[in-house]
């Protein structure tokens, strides 16, 4: 992805003040700022559009004496947005998944007002079992962003979610707690995502038998990762894939090409061994 304009004017001034790789860092900080304020901007025009929550299809139903086609093998792909976002956030994403993938795929909206990622997770498993009630299929995979992410893992670990939740792909999620913005802990629900709450120290306790696979991308040029590193899934018990994204920020991690064609791999994996690599450039 190129960026232009005024950028390539300042490539000599910043190799003469960074030399070497550190030059290279630094444009590469240049360039995934300018698509972060970019993305920003489109997403601020389709934030009304996600207020609401969608439409729900519903099933068909099945006339007495017809057989009832086969469920396809790949689950519905539940979508779960960000700390005061909505499902305009996956807007791209939702696309190429469904072009791509030929998937169900539906998205929850959370209210800004939540406070408590645990609420937020009952919220979820609700959903998840509406969803399978209509559409037959036993399990769903979920993409979560940034706390959405979170949220969907505390469903899945403490909730009984696994039964129901074949893979979940987190986005920037802060596993172990994020100390950016400390002006925001006047937030209930920001303050549980800082590093040492009780519902992070809930989710780092044992997990054996955890039925979902775990697939997490995190970038090293994420602003919103305070250390980038939390946004790595390690924990013992857990089937967890981290998969780094070199070269774009938070905010692009849903709508990137690239992500996507990751996202898509990695649901579309068969079993646990058959995975992406565990690195992704797209800068």
């Amino acid at each position: 992805m190129k960026v232009t304009g005024v950028l390539p004017l300042f490539l000599p001034l910043c190799r003469r003040l960074w030399p070497g790789r550190l030059a290279g860092i630094s444009m590469a900080l240049l360039k995934s700022t300018a698509l972060e304020a970019a993305i920003l901007a489109g997403h601020l025009l389709l934030y009304p559009t996600g207020l609401t929550q969608e439409r729900r299809s519903p099933a068909l139903p099945t006339a007495e004496g017809t057989a009832q086609l086969p469920v396809p093998s790949a689950p519905p792909v539940v979508l779960l947005h960000g700390f005061i976002d909505n499902r305009s956030v996956f807007v791209l994403l939702r696309r190429s998944l469904a072009q791509h993938g030929g998937q169900r795929v539906e998205s929850l909206n959370y209210s800004p007002l939540t406070c408590d990622i645990r609420a937020a997770a009952e919220l979820l498993g609700r959903h998840v079992e509406e969803i399978c009630e209509r559409t037959g299929s036993p399990r769903v995979d979920i993409v979560g962003h940034s706390l959405g992410g979170l949220i969907a893992r505390y469903y899945v670990q403490c909730l009984g979610g696994d039964l129901r939740v074949r893979t979940l792909v987190t986005l920037g999620t802060p596993h172990a707690g994020t100390r950016v913005a400390p002006l925001a802990d006047a937030h209930p629900i920001v303050r549980q995502m800082r590093p040492g709450s009780e519902v992070l120290e809930e989710l780092a306790r044992p997990a054996p038998g955890c039925r979902t696979r775990f697939v997490s991308f995190w970038s090293d040029l994420d602003s919103v990762m305070d250390p980038v590193e939390t946004a790595r899934l390690d924990h013992p018990d857990l089937d967890a894939l981290n998969v780094q994204v070199t070269g774009i920020g938070h905010l692009a991690l849903p709508v990137h090409p690239a992500v996507a064609a990751g996202i898509r791999e990695n649901l579309d994996a068969a079993h646990p061994g058959d995975t992406v690599a565990g690195g992704l450039t797209v800068a």
